[in-house]
Formats: structure tokens, sequence, C-alpha cells
């Protein structure tokens, strides 16, 4: 086992916080494996690259020989978790968070490593509990200080409905901690509150507290909000090699030292290396996102699909000579009409093709408009919103470029 300077310079990397820092150090000195909780709530049938940042740590503390403990909550999902939520989640039905829940853990053992991993349903202790038990636990958590959590603080201030049920979210959540004694819980940052709860009830039982660590939340493809599926920015760990490469070649310059911190496999020292070259101008981001994206679809497709996908990539776009300097345009620009398509004479004009929406058909009927290096057929006015998603190459003649991101 690595020292406890060279565990921790593993931990911390990519962590937003560790609460407290010298408690995990403590812990470590011990020589003993802790025990890592991360639990999550199927709420959802895919995963992608978001949600396998605080699987990525865990696969480091097995690596570091500690033991994980992946928390399957179909217990918990029951309610939903409301941290970051600005209204209550819709109900899921028990058929339905454990058909999530297969796919979810099949999901996750492409990141950890499934002999090293504990798998637990939180239902199996939360379902027995009876109204006396409930009580006790909810004796010990203050309504004053859960409506100073943020997201319950906000939707209080603005009037917006807070469903009862939803403060008993953390109480359970930290319930789990204590059930399988936990040494440290995982979360996104959004989960603090959740994860210090559970800190607070170990110590009132008299045990040792978890210590808390916390991982960014992934900035999605478009550069600006969190990757979720609502928002049409994400990379799916299920993707299709070529459309995960092709993702990852999409996201902005400035993402790309995040994406290798949270989502790759390559050494620290390749980390730091890359990030010294961000601060001090030299870095390649051209480069850099493709030997990312190929490490990326290895880790979720097996070694060498990532060179396939790249070598894929290149005679769709390299060989078909597209310049290096397209102008980037959110996909967000192709927005959909009520018939379900997309207008490309609007979208040829707000990417700067065409000057008019008249320009644009003619271009289009000239059969001088491609998509991907697909002419587009004459009168082909609206398409596929499929056809425009993340990395698509728009071009008219030799000389008119667009790229959505």
């Amino acid at each position: 086992m690595l020292s406890v300077d060279e565990q921790l310079k593993v931990i911390t990397s990519g962590t937003m916080q560790i609460v407290p820092v010298d408690e995990l150090r403590r812990k470590l000195e011990e020589g003993r494996p802790l025990n890592i909780k991360l639990g999550v709530d199927p709420t959802s049938p895919d995963l992608h690259l978001g949600h396998a940042v605080p699987l990525r740590k865990m696969r480091q503390f097995q690596d570091l020989g500690h033991k994980v403990t992946l928390i399957i909550g179909n217990g918990t999902a029951l309610i939903g978790d409301p941290s970051g939520r600005d209204s209550t989640r819709p109900p899921l039905t028990e058929e339905q968070v454990e058909a999530n829940a297969q796919t979810y853990v099949e999901q996750a053992m492409k990141v950890l490593d499934p002999d090293r991993t504990t798998i637990v349903h939180n239902g199996e202790w939360l379902k027995p509990l009876d109204l006396s038990q409930m009580l006790g636990l909810m004796s010990q958590f203050n309504v004053a200080r859960i409506l100073e959590r943020e997201d319950f603080h906000k939707r209080y201030e603005e009037g917006r409905s807070i469903a009862l049920h939803e403060f008993i979210y953390p109480v359970l959540q930290a319930y789990d901690s204590v059930v399988i004694d936990a040494d440290v819980e995982m979360g996104g940052n959004d989960q603090i509150f959740n994860l210090l709860a559970g800190r607070d009830l170990m110590r009132s039982r008299g045990m040792e507290p978890q210590v808390a660590l916390t991982m960014p939340l992934l900035v999605g493809t478009d550069g600006v909000k969190k990757m979720s599926k609502s928002y049409g920015n994400y990379v799916g760990l299920t993707d299709a090699p070529q459309d995960m490469f092709g993702k990852l070649m999409s996201i902005a310059d400035e993402l790309v030292p995040m994406y290798y911190r949270l989502c790759s496999t390559v050494s620290l020292d390749e980390m730091d290396a890359i990030d010294a070259a961000f601060a001090d101008g030299s870095a390649d981001p051209y480069r850099l996102k493709r030997a990312l994206a190929a490490n990326i679809v290895d880790l979720y497709h097996g070694a060498g699909e990532g060179r396939r996908a790249l070598e894929a990539f290149d005679a769709t776009f390299k060989k078909g000579e597209v310049p290096d300097d397209v102008p980037e345009f959110s996909a967000t620009v192709a927005a959909v009409n009520d018939q379900g398509q997309v207008y490309l004479g609007k979208l040829l004009v707000d990417v700067g093709i065409a000057a008019s929406a008249g320009e644009a058909r003619r271009l289009v009927d000239g059969g001088g408009v491609k998509i991907d290096g697909a002419p587009v057929p004459a009168k082909g006015y609206n398409v596929s919103p499929a056809l425009l998603g993340p990395g698509t190459v728009l071009q008219a003649g030799k000389r008119r470029w667009a790229r959505l991101v």
C-alpha cells in the first residue's frame, strides 16, 4: 500500500471538498482498508460521464487497497433526492426503480472492479423501519437547519412547494452510513448537506463519524450547464464508440483539463502536465482532445476501440478536408419547429453560412449544402434534429463552414 501522503495525492486529485481532511489522514494512518461509501438512486436507466465521476474516484480508492460499498437506493429512490432541485421529484414505482437498478449496476461495473465492490440495497433496512424507529431517526434532525440548505431555502423564499417527505431524504441517507459503518462517503458537490448529515447521525450514536468527500459536477458538452440528459449535453456510457468520440471532440477547449482529471485513466503526472500546458499557453487542445476521446472510448468499450473511433473520425472529417478553424456554434441553435424538424433556412443564417433564408434555400436547391459531408437534397429545407447534434459539421461550397458543439 502507498504511503499516506501518496494516497492523499491520489484521493485529493479532482475533489471539491474533504470534510475534514485531517480526519481522513488519521484514518489512513491506521493502515487498514477504509470503507468508502457511494449511494446512488437508480432514477434513470442510463448513465453518462457525469454519473461516472464519483465512480472513477471510487475505483482509485479500490486501486489503493480500500473497500468500496455501492448502495443502490431502492428505498431512497422512492422519495427522490431533493439536492439541487427547484421542485419535488416525480415519484417512481418500485418496479421502475428495480429495473433501473439492474442497468445501473451493469454500467457502473465498467468503472469499478466487480471483485472488489460490495453492492447493497438500502431498501433492505429502510423499508422494514417501523413508526417508532422512524420517529427516533427524525428526532435527531432539526428542521431549521434543513431549511438552511440552499435548494430548500430558495424554494421556501420563492414560495415553491417543499413536500414533507423530502425532509426525510437526508435522514435516510445518513442512516445508510450508520448501517454500513462508512469511513468516507462520496457524492457530488451538491450532496454536501446529506454527507454531513451522515457525520452528525454517526456521532450522535457514538460512532466514529465518516469523512465527507465531494466531487465537482461535470460540465456538459455545451460548456455551460452540468452534464444531463435533460439538457442534451451528455456523453452516455453506452454511446457507440464513434458517437462517444465525436461528442468528446466537441467539448470546449477550456474543459479539456477537467475532463482529463475527472473522466480519463491517465496518470496524475500527465494530468498535472496538461494543467501546466494550459496555464502557460503551450497546450494543443485539438491533439489533447483526440487523445482524451480515445482514452475514454477505450475505458468504456475496450482497448483498441478508441483508436478505431479516432480513425473513423478522421475518415469523416480530416480526409474530407474540414478546416481546423471552423466556426463553432451551440447545437441549441438548431431549434426544432412545430413539425418536430429543424428549418435549414434559419439555421444556415444563424451560423453565418447564408445571409438570408432565401439564399439558404437557393444553396440547398443547388446541392451546395452538406451535413457531415452528405448533400442535402433539393427542397430539403426541413431536416431531422437527429442529424444536428454536437459535432455536426455544416458546409456550403468550399469556404463556408460551421460546427455544432
